[in-house]
């Protein structure tokens, strides 16, 4: 298994009115948080909050390429980004327990914090298409190039892992500082992760590493 320490690259916050972050997810040109009762988007360049959607947020978001998707107690809403309408919503599996959230291969990823599993979900009907296991608790969830990853946070130790997809075995763990939490994770579909920072209401860029 291959271990590093973060290399951080950026913070952005804390931000006015925003005690914590959850989901973060990013459409391409902006960085989408959850903060509770609103989602926020950020301009990663200058890092201002660039507009606000009124919409209950309080674990992952995703995003398809066109319609943002979030977590908010035991449910997923389907969401326009340009309005803030909920267009669809369906069941979180976990009861009040899912937590990250991604969009890969048609389909949404949902982490479930202590239930240690990232299921794949329908993301029409909300059914599991399937399940892994995973070692610790499971905040944030992201794909980049046909990897996955997870962030963890638990015992006020934080990190960042590759696993595999197939059998949830761990292939590559990036270290956070102490003291440094990650909630929700996004890939920048580059060398960037956007983590966001739990209770510091922050977001961090953090490297991905080279690949190889």
């Amino acid at each position: 298994m291959k271990n590093s320490r973060a290399d951080i690259l950026r913070e952005y916050g804390p931000f006015p009115g925003v005690d914590s972050v959850h989901g973060v997810s990013f459409d391409g040109r902006k960085i989408w948080f959850a903060a509770g009762d609103r989602l926020h988007a950020l301009d990663p360049d200058s890092g201002s909050i660039v507009d606000t959607l009124d919409v209950a947020a309080d674990a992952g978001t995703a995003f398809d390429g066109k319609h943002l998707f979030q977590i908010a107690g035991t449910v997923i809403r389907k969401i326009d980004p340009l309005t803030g309408q909920t267009l669809g919503m369906i069941p979180a599996p976990g009861h009040g327990d899912a937590s990250g959230l991604a969009w890969a291969e048609g389909a949404l990823w949902v982490g479930l914090h202590r239930g240690h599993r990232i299921f794949q979900v329908d993301p029409d009907t909300g059914s599991v298409l399937r399940s892994i296991e995973c070692s610790r608790f499971v905040t944030g969830v992201t794909w980049v190039d046909g990897e996955l990853w997870h962030a963890t946070w638990q015992d006020g130790a934080s990190d960042i892992r590759r696993i595999d997809p197939a059998t949830g075995d761990v292939q590559e763990r990036i270290e956070m500082p102490a003291g440094i939490d990650v909630s929700g994770l996004e890939s920048d579909a580059g060398d960037r992760f956007f983590c966001g920072g739990g209770n510091e209401g922050t977001l961090k860029a953090v490297r991905r590493g080279p690949r190889g």
